[in-house]
């Protein structure tokens, strides 16, 4: 068994060179918060996929099983295991080898299959059933709303009623322990990120001011921060607080410098503030 004086966590995303997403921003959030980021690439591209063109891409399906072999012979333990885009249901199933041999570890799945009411590309109805096998052995889940509609067979709503929210987290948390469903226009004409955890109960909610901008990683990075706050003993709702003050806060510096969306958050500078205590803005609902 390799010793270790930190807690560490195996991320199974891909790598974009450029764009500021997936194992790009998740390995210095984590980093940041003070946990090893061991990442577990499923592809390596030169930029993201939003708006690029004559994009570079290597495949590393056939990487990920043998690197969790190296990991068994030399004993590394992982406090998390952490997946996000996959491109194949042949990674799903690498994804499942690692959650199988790392069982005691947190399971935490992003669910990463569309946005604003459609899949992805790359995101085939198979593709989409066999996330439900992930989602199925995970402890934590990370799903926009498009992504929560799939996985409970739900037309895309414009907006949701508490009680729907609540419905639907209660169903989600049938088949693991915690859900957070980001970026939700709720009826009262506000947009929250909404949570709820089976075994502790109580429904939490953290308010979203409105930034007239989409960007790519912004979803890694609060799955990111949320990940690393419950591996450092944050209650679900203190959790949800930093993950979407510190998303909130680099959404809206990026929107002020009117950078282009494509090239992704500024984040770098607000690193820092990772350690610091959120402001209590979660809520009951």
């Amino acid at each position: 068994m390799i010793n270790r004086q930190q807690m560490r966590v195996a991320a199974i995303h891909d790598l974009s060179g450029f764009g500021r997403c997936s194992l790009a921003v998740i390995m210095p959030v984590l980093s940041a918060m003070g946990i090893q980021c061991c990442p577990v690439p499923t592809a390596v591209l030169s930029t993201h996929t939003g708006g690029f063109e004559d994009i570079v891409i290597k495949d590393m399906t056939d990487y990920i099983s043998p690197a969790l072999e190296q990991y068994k012979k030399l004993g590394i333990g992982f406090d998390a295991v952490y997946s996000g885009f996959l491109a194949s249901t042949e990674q799903i199933d690498h994804c499942l080898e690692f959650f199988s041999y790392y069982k005691n570890s947190l399971k935490v799945v992003d669910t990463v299959m569309g946005d604003h009411g459609k899949p992805y590309r790359t995101c085939t109805p198979e593709l989409c059933r066999r996330m439900g096998e992930l989602v199925d052995v995970a402890d934590v889940i990370t799903p926009n709303l498009t992504e929560a509609a799939i996985l409970l067979g739900e037309k895309y709503p414009p907006e949701l009623t508490a009680g729907t929210v609540k419905s639907w987290l209660a169903r989600l948390c049938e088949r693991v322990r915690v859900a957070v469903i980001t970026g939700v226009p709720l009826a009262d004409g506000v947009n929250a990120n909404v949570g709820f955890d089976r075994e502790k109960g109580g429904f939490w909610r953290v308010d979203c001011d409105y930034v007239p901008a989409s960007y790519p990683g912004t979803g890694d990075i609060f799955a990111s921060v949320l990940t690393g706050g419950l591996l450092r003993g944050d209650s679900l709702p203190i959790a949800m607080e930093r993950a979407t003050v510190f998303t909130q806060t680099v959404i809206k510096n990026t929107y002020s410098y009117g950078l282009e969306p494509r090239n992704g958050v500024m984040f770098e500078p607000y690193l820092g503030r990772l350690y610091d205590d959120p402001p209590c803005g979660f809520k009951r609902f």
